[in-house]
C-alpha cells in the first residue's frame, strides 16, 4: 500500500470586481510570489509557480467572454507584488 501526497488545494484570496455590471472574480494563490522589475529597456516577471499561476488566472478572467474592454487590475507593493516591484497593470483592449 502506497500514500498518497498530500493533495490539499492551496489556500487562495478571491477578489471580486464589477465592471459594467459583470462580476469577475481574481484569485491569488496564498504562497504566490510575483515580482516585477523595470531594467530600463525591458520589465521582468519573476514569479514562483504558484505567482505564475496566479498571473495566468488573472489573465483567464480578463479574456473571459462579456468581459468589457477596459476592464483592468492593478498589481503593486503589497497588493499582488513583492516589496520593490513596480506597478503592473492588466488591461483587456479589443481595439
Amino acid at each position: 500500500m502506497t500514500s498518497e501526497p498530500n493533495t490539499a488545494p492551496p489556500s487562495v484570496t478571491h477578489v471580486n470586481t464589477m465592471t459594467d455590471g459583470v462580476r469577475r472574480v481574481f484569485t491569488w494563490e496564498s504562497d504566490a510570489r510575483i515580482e516585477v522589475r523595470n531594467l530600463g529597456g525591458e520589465i521582468v516577471i519573476e514569479a514562483n509557480a504558484a505567482g505564475l499561476r496566479t498571473l495566468a488566472g488573472h489573465l483567464l478572467t480578463l479574456a473571459e467572454d462579456g468581459t468589457p474592454d477596459g476592464t483592468h487590475l492593478h498589481l503593486e507593493e503589497n497588493n499582488g507584488l513583492k516589496d520593490g516591484s513596480v506597478g503592473l497593470v492588466l488591461e483587456r483592449c479589443d481595439e
